[in-house]
């Protein structure tokens, strides 16, 4: 057993947990996708193509997906983890798979951080067991597995050690299991915390007790059956449990909110009420029937559905065990009464009736039987009731008028009284509990606290309950992520860790202020209840004052889709709910009729007297009329303090609440629903991913990503990737903080990513994933060199091998060749003759003949020393074994020395511990005569309390008749107060006095004396006031006159008045006309909603009768089985019986012989069996005759059935009529929108598409007819299987009949049988006493009497053994009776089943009608799709004009960068003129360095000739003088020269700063533009983020349209399904309903066609679909374009600069050097170039921006073809209609059928009935010869049972010497089983620590491995930046 019960807890090791699942993970790049149905897949990364991956999945299939989309998995070690806070990827598919995993394994409790995820496993699982408990008892967490009862104790130690108050917090959603979490809590508790340990059981009023006994009570009142759950708690609660300082519970208290008081009004189909309405009218009996005038459920109007029955539950049973947990907790007969009474005339109140008269709308009770009931059950008067309910007194200004009640008004105030009453007594069931719970006397020092409410739940239609539990739910949540993360970050404190404080709470705050806020601005709540007392306030006004004043909240809006004005959003942290604020302001005042409050007040009850004790503080019906009128808000203010609205004492108490789990320590339980069918074994993930959403565990993993929540300790990080830092550690001793690093560092991880505390490493999520991976990649390259160095040396091995054999070969290969040469020379020959004559020879062979002697001499030795070893061994084993044994002894004898001294302290103990006893005993009685003193005490106590209880009622009386003296005090003082509002100066006097009176009067009523002095203040006011009307009275008189003329002017204005009144009426009139047209199309709505829930309901209804047949059906295969094996026991008894009897025979045979009056009695006996027999033949015909009335009733029944079809059929037929004409109208519809969308070029496409769905649909039909004819031979099977059956329990009745009269006859024949027994035996006797007297011939006879003795003892054995056989035969009779009766019953359960068929069947055909409705339904739903795809179409022609837009921007962009462009040029342009004027000042210096050269050269010449003149004396002074002159004109040259150039060196400077300049603006314009462009380019993004948004959100309105249509054919699946299954039925009933089946196979080929033009239509939104995505992925390939433009012209701007500053070297060489001309004009081309190729590039741009506008168009295109291919859906849905007709024609041919079929099977059921007696002649037959078998062996037995007794005394004497050799052997097996058991638990010990490494080094490694990864990341980043 508790190996079955580990398994659901303890995890096992599977294939996951080793290494080779380690390494396939690593091999696969394994993570999770997407997927529809499980909400993610398991995947392996194939190849990355960008942003797309592509992705193998499990079932081979490979599919793309974006990366964004992409979740990583976790290692194989983290599969089932205990805590999923250590899964080092924290992401929603690791955690989705991590619970279906352990789900799957019945691991229903799962950590997460400070969570404990329940999922309810829809069965009883074996964990809550007594040894559970102790299991778990004083066990720390991380001990044991998961469990409730962990959380639970924990919490208990922690409160016991740190004297701390606990919280434990359940919450979920209904039906997942909160209540039963919440008991095995109080279990739990009670168990281990009860004050009554080792004591007497529990008393039945003790605390513990009562305890668990508040829970059915609660159950009863507060639970009720929905449709998730059977058991379901419709309010919260909070359990308080009080504990003393030694840990003992001493008391409780119960807290509850929100209980769902509607509920006893109206419920749901498939629903029930409170359960205490079904135990009441179940279980109650006669007399208390009466008491509470109970009647039949169906008789009730408010319980809807009548009685609905829970399965596995009985009402009368439950209600007998409410009364006894009330018994136990204390309830009083006169209490029980009263609670049963109001529960009774809840339900008499919803039977009382109003009918509207035939002038007016004033509301009338033609009967008033209920009401009498319900006055009599509550003590008033009929009239008093029917007179305030119809016409009750209401206060308007200072009169009192009786209003006329509408129909609609008196039923409202019927329901509110009736759910007000009901609330009342729950309130009042809660106090009394509460007040039971607390009676202890002891002190409580501590309490452990228990919430169970409800989970945050997003519904279609959220009202103001829900907004109430998602308030809840928000502030639970916020204290949640509060003490989360301050636990996380104390830990971090701890350890060392530097931490910025970081409150998660506050995320939560701004929607908590939203609701709760009391001003600036007012929240939700504040506005409501502010609305509640404004004047002509609606739910409208409300909602649009909450519009203005939270339209800027962050977590407020106005849902865009919903056109209702009654409809807000409010952004949780769950999601998004839309609230309808309908009927909020009455559920915010709960309003009552204050008449029939003040009657109940009043009531002769003091039970119900004290429900309605607090009748001041309801809001009546005045507060009701002045809330409709537009009176003055000061009156209204008036009773603003006698009452609260539910919206303020729901805060309250919720901040109650919230304030005292603050001040605890809280436990947190998320109870998690699989699935909605409530099956095991099956979990949702979709629903499952929604209630992790809102549980808030997602958002408490997403706390857990902010922090470090993996951590790993030192030693196992080193151990387990040390081989990633092998040479980073030194060798020898190193602390593990230094070594680990060390390690990161060598390892190079982020700092960011990971912290070293004192004791463990932290790491931040997948950081130890990356670590893993790393290893195991370091791993395989270790071992792929290890087996590198294998495969190397087995190769050179198996290399060397190779070389011996050839060496070998070579040498044999030399031998062979030397013998054939050698083999025919003579030499020889004569050689080899001679050699064996020479002694030498000989020698040799002596020698090996010596030799091999010596060998086998060897092994002789060999064997003989083998042999001395073996024997030493032997004897040495036997030594130590010898030794052992003597130690073993040794020990053993201390061993039992040491116990004698144990036992004689455990004596000495045992005497002490008496005379303890002894004196206790004494002290006992003691104390019992303290506890009677005690008692008596107690007694007065309760006297005295009693006189106190009548004075109380006294003082209760007193202060009636002073409330009373205060009501009329009160009208007196209120006419003062009209009085004195017309004086203004003692106004103010008097409303002081006013406001102190009113304040005594709230005083009075907690204390009398203080009423007492107040009366007599008012006495003396009263004289004042007196005195003050005879003044005013003077002046009234006055005013009188004044009046008249006041009144005089206002006829006048009336006359007025009523002309506009009249014009307001005609106005208001044309007003009530457009409002009936908008209630007519509402009621339409409604209509048309309440069919779709009819349907709904009827098809869950249909399910379930299919699953009840299902289970008959089964119930019968098991009857059929049964019977089988009764059938078999019956044979084989028979065959026991008829051996006996040939036994039998043979005896009375041999005895029968002696007398003849024997055989007249044996006659007699033949005569009665014969009597017998006849009788039971006559009892077979009577029974085939009621057999055969059977027959005729069921064909009677078959006949009706019959007509109730063509009945059906016919209200079919009108249906279908309707239906016609409806279709006809949609059809004139769908032509105009065909003929409004589309064009010819459509039809024309749409034709062809026909054509092809015609040849398709043809194809299909021929394969549903070969489906229909596989269909029809099943149904002959079966057919032929059910008659087999039927011919089976025929011939099982036979058989029966037939062995009834064997037993009988048997029995008779066994009687006889006795009786002559007993007579040989007394012949026996007076033999023997003959014998004794013949003492002569004693010693010869002494031998045959000892021989007779021991017949005499077998025949008596054998008597006795056949009267055992005859009492168990008679046993059998009975069972075969039973069984008989059985089989009778299970005829007339198969003819009810018939029955029930036919009748079903008849269900299903209105079944097939509603779904011919829904099918009408799915063509409107088509429509409205059609509708929304024109919204979709308009969607995307916004979308159009805003790329047209995008596109003008881009074309003003274009502009811009085009001015930008032409600036440049002009820049460039001056350039280039300033650098040709540099050329042109460049050559003039060229020119003039060439003319100097040139001056140069003549000066030379002349300096030539002068020297030739010199050397020649002619003309001497002439041409010195002309050298003179032409020198001084060479030198001018050379200045001018000179000048030119300095001044040709200035302009060039000039021009160099012009150059400047133009760069640096360049450069400053350049920079501009970027800027711009950038700006630009932000703006562009931020417009396709916004067109991509639209874009997705469009997608997702696909996507919603698709899972709409999916759901519908899911619907039609089941039905489908359902229709197959009452196929077979109808089939297994008879062979007649052949035909039927046929047809209605071919029905369902027509469903399975729908289904697939469906799924057709389904493909074609996928494949639109698809192409939407690639038109994004188009557009995001795009966008890359786009990018990669502006990263070329970012790199063509990076190269012009370049060029700009090798133009600036270039010109700074040109003034250096006038040789760099040439490069400079190269460089300039080259940069031309670069220009040219950067505007080519912006023309591609252009042209790809094209491209995307023309991908754009051809998206609508696919867009408008889905419209069309909507449109012809339609079409093919109307080609559906012609094939039902054909059902109405072949279910008339069924009918004529079915008789001849079943006269077919009688005849059939006679014949094989002859066959089946035949079979049993021939078994009586076989029967006799067993007999005669039997006898022969029995002779046999008495021989060998000699010989037995024999070996029995021989045996006793062996046993007694095994149990001495037992005894000591288990003494010794003790001894070895504590050292092993000692040695197991150092075994585990080491284990856990080896596990505990183990886990600290996979979460190192996983730490590493998501370091490695971000680091990866990061690095990929910074390369993208570059």
């Amino acid at each position: 057993m508790a190996d079955t019960d580990d398994k659901y807890l303890f995890l096992e090791n599977d294939f996951r947990n080793s290494g080779v699942a380690q390494a396939d993970w690593a091999a696969k790049k394994m993570v999770w996708v997407p997927s529809e149905r499980e909400g993610f897949e398991a995947a392996s990364i194939k190849e990355e193509k960008g942003d797309q991956v592509l992705v193998e999945l499990s079932n081979g299939q490979k599919a793309t997906v974006n990366k964004d989309d992409i979740q990583k998995m976790n290692p194989p070690k983290f599969s089932k983890v205990e805590d999923m806070a250590a899964l080092t990827f924290l992401n929603e598919a690791s955690v989705l798979h991590n619970l279906r995993e352990r789900y799957f394994s019945s691991l229903i409790y799962t950590y997460s951080g400070l969570f404990c995820v329940v999922v309810n496993p829809y069965k009883m699982l074996p964990i809550y067991s007594e040894k559970i408990i102790e299991m778990y008892k004083g066990k720390k967490r991380h001990e044991v597995p998961p469990h409730i009862y962990s959380i639970t104790d924990n919490a208990y130690r922690n409160m016991m050690q740190d004297r701390e108050d606990q919280s434990i917090l359940c919450t979920g959603e209904s039906g997942a299991g909160k209540t039963e979490n919440t008991k095995k809590v109080i279990q739990y508790l009670a168990v281990i915390a009860s004050s009554h340990k080792g004591k007497n059981p529990v008393n039945p009023g003790e605390l513990e007790k009562q305890l668990l006994q508040a829970n059915p009570i609660l159950e009863a009142f507060g639970n009720a059956k929905t449709i998730k759950n059977d058991n379901s708690s419709r309010f919260g609660k909070f359990i308080k449990l009080n504990f003393d300082v030694t840990g003992y519970i001493v008391g409780a208290n119960i807290d509850t909110y929100l209980l769902e008081k509607s509920r006893c009004i109206r419920q749901a189909r498939t629903e029930r009420a409170f359960h205490i309405f079904y135990y009441m009218v179940a279980g109650a009996q006669d007399k208390m029937r009466e008491e509470l005038l109970l009647e039949d459920f169906s008789s009730y109007r408010f319980l809807i559905e009548g009685h609905v029955e829970i399965p596995g539950q009985e009402d009368n049973e439950m209600f007998d065990e409410t009364l006894e947990a009330m018994d136990i907790m204390g309830f009083t007969e006169e209490e029980r009464l009263g609670m049963l009474k109001v529960v009774s005339s809840v339900l008499q109140l919803g039977n009382i009736k109003f009918e509207k008269e035939r002038n007016n709308e004033q509301a009338t009770m033609p009967d008033n039987t209920a009401a009498q009931k319900v006055c009599h059950l509550q003590g008033i008067n009929v009239t008093d009731f029917t007179r305030a309910i119809l016409t009750p007194r209401i206060k308007v200004g200072r009169e009192v008028v009786q209003k006329a009640q509408t129909k609609q008004q008196a039923d409202f105030a019927i329901e509110a009284l009736a759910k007000a009453m009901y609330e009342r007594l729950f309130r009042w069931i809660l106090a009394r509990v509460n007040k039971t719970l607390d009676k202890s006397k002891r002190q409580s020092s501590s309490f452990l606290g228990i919430l169970d409410i409800a989970g945050f739940e997003i519904f279609e239609d959220n009202s103001f309950e829900q907004l109430c539990i998602n308030y809840t739910n928000e502030r639970l949540q916020q204290l949640f992520n509060h003490t989360m993360f301050i636990l996380e970050q104390e830990e971090y404190k701890r350890e060392g860790i530097e931490w910025n404080f970081i409150d998660f709470g506050l995320d939560l705050q701004p929607c908590i202020e939203l609701i709760e806020r009391p001003n600036n601005p007012p929240g939700i709540l504040a506005l409501l209840d502010e609305e509640c007392w404004f004047p002509k306030a609606t739910d409208i006004s409300f909602v649009d004052k909450l519009l203005n004043t939270h339209t800027g909240h962050v977590k407020f809006s106005k849902p865009k889709q919903h056109k209702d004005k009654l409809m807000f959003t409010v952004l949780h942290y769950a999601g998004k709910v839309d609230y309808n604020a309908a009927n909020w302001l009455t559920k915010n005042m709960d309003p009552l009729n204050d008449n029939v409050t003040a009657l109940l007040n009043n009531s002769s009850s003091a039970f119900i007297q004290d429900l309605w004790k607090d009748v001041d503080r309801v809001v009546g019906l005045e507060t009701m009329t002045k809330m409709s009128e537009s009176s003055v808000p000061s009156s209204t203010k008036s009773k603003k303090g006698m009452f609260r609205t539910v919206g303020q004492l729901y805060k309250e108490s919720l901040g109650k609440l919230m304030t005292t789990l603050h001040n605890t320590q809280p436990n947190f339980v998320r109870c998690i629903i699989p699935n909605h069918e409530k099956r095991a074994g099956k979990m949702d993930s979709n629903l499952v991913l929604e209630q992790l959403r809102c549980n808030g565990v997602l958002e408490g993993i997403r706390i857990c990503r902010q922090g470090f929540p993996n951590r790993i300790v030192f030693q196992e990080f080193r151990q387990r990737y040390e081989i990633l830092a092998a040479n980073a550690i030194p060798k020898g001793f190193m602390d593990g903080k230094q070594a680990c690093s060390l390690m990161v560092k060598h390892l190079d991880l982020d700092p960011n990513l990971y912290r070293i505390g004192q004791s463990k490493m932290f790491f931040r999520t997948g950081v130890l994933a990356q670590l893993e991976e790393e290893r195991d990649l370091k791993l395989t390259v270790v071992i792929i060199a290890f087996q590198a160095q294998a495969r190397g040396f087995l190769g050179r091995k198996a290399f060397s091998k190779r070389q011996q054999q050839l060496t070998a070969m070579k040498v044999i290969q030399r031998n062979c060749a030397c013998y054939l040469k050698l083999k025919n020379w003579q030499w020889w020959r004569l050689f080899t003759k001679v050699k064996p004559l020479l002694q030498v020879t000989r020698q040799e062979e002596e020698m090996g003949q010596k030799e091999e002697e010596l060998k086998a001499a060897k092994e002789v030795a060999a064997k003989t020393e083998a042999e001395l070893k073996d024997i030493t061994q032997k004897h040495t084993q036997l030594m130590e074994e010898r030794a052992q044994l003597e130690l073993k002894l040794q020990a053993e004898t201390e061993l039992c020395a040491e116990a004698e001294e144990i036992r004689v302290r455990l004596e000495a103990k045992k005497q002490e511990l008496e005379e303890v006893l002894h004196e206790m005993e004494a002290r006992l009685e003691e104390e019992e005569d303290r506890s009677n003193a005690l008692q008596q005490e107690k007694k007065e106590m309760e006297q005295q309390l009693q006189l106190m209880e009548a004075h109380i009622a006294q003082e209760e009386d007193a202060k009636q008749k002073l409330q009373l003296e205060k009501a009329g005090v009160e009208g007196k003082v209120k006419k003062l107060e009209e009085d004195i509002l017309l004086m203004e100066d003692q106004n103010n006097k008097l409303q002081k006095e006013r406001k102190l009176l009113e304040e005594r009067m709230a005083d009075m009523s907690s204390n009398l004396a203080e009423e007492e002095e107040k009366s007599k203040n008012l006495t003396k006011l009263k004289a004042k006031h007196e005195s003050m009307i005879s003044d005013l009275e003077v002046r009234l008189k006055k005013e009188e006159k004044s009046r008249q003329d006041v009144e005089k002017a206002k006829r006048k204005v009336e006359a007025e008045l009523a002309e506009l009144h009249e014009q307001h009426a005609d106005l208001q009139a044309q007003l009530a006309e457009l409002r009936a047209q908008l209630a007519a199309k509402e009621e339409e709505l409604q209509a048309t909603q309440e069919r779709l829930e009819e349907e709904s309901s009827q098809r869950g209804a249909a399910v379930k009768r299919i699953r009840e047949l299902e289970a008959l059906l089964s119930e019968l295969q098991e009857d059929l089985e049964a019977e089988r094996a009764a059938r078999g026991k019956a044979e084989a008894a028979r065959r026991d019986l008829g051996e006996e009897l040939n036994a039998l025979r043979t005896e009375l045979e041999d005895s029968l012989d002696t007398t003849a009056a024997q055989q007249e009695l044996r006659a007699k006996r033949e005569q009665e069996v014969a009597m017998l027999k006849k009788a039971m033949e006559e009892e077979g015909r009577s029974h085939e005759a009621q057999i055969q009335d059977l027959r005729q009733k069921h064909s009677q029944a078959v006949e009706e059935l019959n007509d109730h079809l063509e009945q059906a059929k016919r209200v079919r037929a009108g249906l279908e009529k309707a239906k016609q004409g409806l279709e006809k109208e949609s059809a004139d519809l769908s032509a105009d929108l065909r003929s409004l969308t589309s064009a010819k070029q459509d039809v024309e496409h749409k034709k062809k598409k026909l054509e092809g769905q015609l040849n398709d649909l043809n194809s299909r039909f021929n394969e549903s007819e070969r489906q229909k004819n596989e269909l029809s031979e099943r149904v002959s099977k079966m057919t032929s299987e059910l008659d087999g059956v039927t011919g089976l329990l025929n011939e099982a009745e036979g058989k029966n009949i037939k062995l009834g009269k064997d037993v009988s006859s048997l029995s008779s024949q066994l009687h006889d049988a006795q009786e002559l027994l007993s007579e040989e035996t007394r012949q026996k006797l007076n033999l023997s006493g003959r014998l004794r007297q013949m003492e002569d011939d004693r010693n010869g006879l002494m031998e045959q009497l000892e021989e007779e003795t021991e017949v005499k003892r077998a025949v008596e054995r054998q008597v006795s053994s056949l009267n055992m056989q005859l009492s168990d035969y008679k046993k059998k009779l009975d069972e075969m009776l039973g069984t008989a009766e059985l089989l009778e019953e299970g005829k007339k359960r198969l003819q009810r089943e018939l029955e029930a068929t036919n009748t079903e069947y008849e269900e299903k055909a209105s079944a097939y009608d509603k779904l011919e409705k829904s099918r009408s339904r799915l063509q409107q739903e088509l429509e409205d799709v059609l509708m929304d795809l024109d919204s979709q179409r308009q969607l995307v022609s916004n979308l159009e004009k805003k790329q047209k837009k995008f596109d003008q921007m881009l074309a003003e962009e274009r502009t811009v960068s085009c001015k930008y462009a032409e600036e440049r040029d002009r820049a460039e342009a001056e350039v280039r003129d300033k650098e040709t004027k540099v050329l042109a000042l460049t050559r003039g210096l060229e020119e003039s360095h060439e003319a100097l050269e040139e001056a140069e050269k003549t000066v030379k010449a002349l300096r030539a000739e002068m020297e030739d003149l010199i050397s020649s004396k002619d003309d001497v002074g002439k041409n010195v003088h002309d050298l003179e002159k032409a020198k001084r004109g060479l030198e001018a040259i050379v200045e001018e020269m000179r000048t030119q150039m300095e001044e040709l060196e200035d302009e060039l400077q000039v021009a160099e700063d012009a150059k400047l300049r133009l760069e640096v603006n360049s450069q400053a314009l350049k920079a501009q533009h970027e800027r711009e462009l950038q700006a630009r380019d932000e703006l562009g993004e931020e417009k396709r983020k916004q067109l991509l948004k639209q874009v997705r959100e469009l997608e997702s309105e696909l996507e919603e349209e698709r899972k709409q249509r999916s759901q519908a054919s899911a619907g039609k699946k089941k039905l489908e399904g359902e229709l197959k299954d009452m196929e077979d039925q109808l089939e297994a009933s008879s062979r007649g309903r052949d035909e039927a089946l046929k047809q209605l196979r071919k029905i369902q080929g027509q469903m399975k066609d729908l289904q697939r033009e469906l799924e057709d239509s389904r493909a074609a939104q996928k494949e639109v679909l698809a192409s939407a995505r690639e038109s994004e992925r188009k557009s995001k390939a795009m966008e890359a374009d786009v990018m990669h433009l502006n990263e070329a012209l970012a790199a063509a701007e990076r190269a012009r600069k370049q060029a700009e500053t090798e133009r600036d070297e270039l010109s700074e060489e040109l003034a250096s050097n006038s040789s760099g001309k040439s490069l400079l004009s190269d460089e300039k081309r080259r940069l031309e170039t670069k220009i040219s190729q950067l505007e080519e590039e912006l023309e591609e741009e252009q042209a790809n921006m094209e491209g995307l506008n023309d991908r754009l168009r051809k998206s609508q295109q696919l867009v408008d073809q889905l419209g069309a291919e909507l449109a012809t859906e339609r079409s093919s849905a109307q080609s559906r209609e012609g094939s039902r007709q054909q059902l109405e024609r072949q279910n008339r041919e069924l009918k004529a059928k079915l008789q001849e079929l079943e006269d077919q099977g009688r005849s059939k059921l006679k014949s094989t009935i002859t066959a089946l007696e035949a079979k049993l002649r021939e078994a009586e037959e076989q029967l006799e010869v067993e007999s005669r078998e039997r006898q022969a062996n029995a002779k046999n037995l008495r021989q060998k049972e000699k010989k037995l007794k024999d070996l029995t005394i021989q045996m006793e004497d062996e046993r007694k010497q095994a149990q001495q050799y037992k005894d000591q052997v288990e003494k010794s097996n003790v001894r070895v089983k504590q050292l092993k058991h000692q040695l197991e638990e150092a075994e585990e010990e080491a284990q856990r620590v080896a596990a505990a490494r183990r886990k600290l080094q996979r979460e190192l490694e996983e730490a590493t491995e998501s370091n490695d990864a971000l680091n990866r990341e990061v690095a990929s980043l910074r390369s993208k930046l570059r």
